[in-house]
């Protein structure tokens, strides 16, 4: 990674070290990273709301596999329904981390993941969970709301190492050039964008949350966490080259179309989720 003029000639290797075979890679260190701070905070919001500690337990194994089917299957239907949907074989690498090729199976990962479909997940996982321990599940989700923003962060950071999700040209001397895309020319670096975004709101939550620990309960936390990430995340797509072909000429993009109904849904709980806890006092 060098500074050259007014643009980052962006190159980072993406493998932190070789077992073997296997791969360590930054992206999949960048989830666990992320998963892991928010497993702290939310453990320490239970432990805040006098919640004994082996409820908390299962609720990690709950949103992981939640967020993990998700927002596989997320990536997979909203992105590239062409591709997984048209044979028994790629249908199989949408659920498996590996692709047939001519030369047999190859473990290659889950290489697709969709935000907007990890939220569908966490919630379905979430919900199993609640009905399994008896928890309320508006209480559960501001307190995953809390959280959620570093994790966010965290994948985003993932993505630029990675040099995916990239931005559109920036018609100028600034921005990222992404070396390993075979590219000479700058590009908003929208991972960085989405990635210092949701790294402040989710320090803004943090600080709210420090002083009003009465909100958790109605889901103020769920819907300002949900509100905000998906509302920034429908304004920087606008700097972001689409995903799929057929989004192209389109006046908002999937990331957008998706991201809208999220919003008002966010909004409508850190709405309702306030005004219940102030009719409580």
């Amino acid at each position: 990674m060098n500074a050259m003029l007014n643009y980052i000639v962006w190159d980072p290797d993406q493998i932190i070290f070789n077992l073997g075979s296997f791969q360590v890679r930054y992206y999949s260190m960048m989830w666990l990273i992320g998963l892991a701070a928010s497993f702290l905070i939310v453990k320490k919001c239970f432990k805040d709301r006098n919640i004994p500690e082996e409820t908390f337990d299962p609720l990690f194994i709950y949103a992981f596999i939640g967020i993990l089917i998700g927002a596989r299957l997320g990536h997979c239907i909203f992105y590239e329904p062409g591709y997984y949907l048209s044979s028994k074989e790629h249908f199989i690498e949408m659920l498996l981390p590996i692709d047939f090729t001519a030369k047999g199976v190859k473990l290659v990962g889950y290489r697709g993941l969709a935000s907007h479909g990890g939220v569908i997940g966490v919630l379905t996982g979430v919900w199993l969970y609640c009905r399994k321990y008896k928890m309320s599940f508006l209480e559960v989700m501001d307190m995953i709301g809390v959280a959620a923003g570093i994790t966010a962060t965290c994948i985003r950071i993932g993505n630029l190492i990675n040099s995916e999700i990239i931005g559109k040209p920036t018609g100028t001397d600034h921005g990222f050039v992404f070396k390993q895309l075979g590219e000479d020319f700058p590009r908003h670096p929208a991972q960085l964008y989405e990635a210092i975004a949701y790294l402040t709101l989710f320090i803004i939550i943090l600080l709210i949350y420090r002083k009003r620990k009465d909100l958790v309960g109605h889901g103020f936390y769920f819907g300002l966490c949900l509100a905000g990430c998906f509302l920034f995340r429908f304004f920087v797509e606008f700097a972001k080259e689409v995903q799929s072909p057929w989004e192209e000429g389109l006046p908002l993009d999937q990331g957008q179309l998706l991201s809208i109904p999220l919003v008002i849904i966010g909004l409508y709980f850190a709405v309702q989720g306030y005004r219940k806890t102030t009719a409580a006092k």
